[in-house]
């Protein structure tokens, strides 16, 4: 293992022939992420609701040199049912046969209300967007990343999802169980190729953070592009064997 993710260096070949989901890749993380996944030699796979803002970053994948085709995943995961989930699967295997990489970066924050006055519809969505829907989608996906030599599972976690903050509500509870069920799932494949990992990506520069920190000064934050060297890490081959762990992006 690196002594630190977060100053890994890597050769600008290093995801090559990888295929890897991406999602909320329409903006943020996981557009950052998609377009450098791309940049690096991966197969990226674009997952997000909205059609408009995915062809956006296919058009900006298209544009780079050397770049494979990308492929587009639309999905709303805060009403997809188990047909979806599985009809996206079926239609991963016919394009891909296998899957090297999925990184759970859609999130949505909800209100930050004290518990006693959180609303219990929005507690049930944010938990549905944050935490079933990236089991759900895990789940239908195993067997497409077991066929792969290296595959590698990646949970986005958040500083609150370790040490509870007041007024957090839903969200810093679906991230204490993000960590949960990437714990849980990477000691069921300890023994196996697949690795499972999660990520906090910290302060950054992204539409969740300022609703979060409206009035925060958003040219302090680093931007999504500046912290993708721990994705970058546990995607690749230089994360093989890290597993059930959790990381600071800065």
């Amino acid at each position: 293992m690196t002594a630190d993710p977060r100053t890994y260096t890597y050769a600008d070949d290093v995801l090559r022939d990888r295929i890897i989901l991406v999602t909320g890749a329409s903006d943020g993380i996981g557009k950052a992420l998609a377009l450098e996944a791309a940049r690096l030699g991966a197969q990226v796979i674009l997952h997000g609701r909205n059609t408009a803002k995915l062809e956006a970053v296919y058009d900006q994948i298209e544009a780079i040199d050397g770049a494979a085709r990308p492929s587009i995943a639309v999905l709303d995961l805060a009403s997809a049912n188990a047909e979806s989930y599985t009809t996206l699967a079926s239609s991963l295997e016919d394009e891909f046969g296998r899957l090297d990489g999925l990184v759970h970066n859609a999130s949505i924050l909800g209100e930050r209300f004290a518990i006693e006055q959180y609303d219990a519809v929005l507690w049930q969505q944010v938990m549905h967007v944050n935490v079933t829907s990236p089991f759900a989608l895990t789940q239908v996906l195993l067997p497409l990343l077991k066929k792969s030599d290296d595959a590698s599972i990646i949970f986005t976690s958040s500083g609150v999802g370790r040490t509870g903050k007041a007024y957090w509500g839903a969200y810093a509870v679906s991230k204490f169980a993000t960590e949960g069920l990437s714990q849980v799932l990477a000691e069921e494949h300890r023994h196996s190729p697949l690795r499972v990992n999660c990520i906090n990506p910290g302060a950054t520069r992204t539409n969740m953070r300022l609703a979060a920190y409206p009035a925060e000064d958003r040219d302090l934050l680093k931007g999504p592009e500046e912290i993708l060297a721990p994705y970058i890490y546990l995607l690749g081959a230089a994360g093989k064997g890290v597993t059930g762990e959790s990381f600071d992006a800065q």
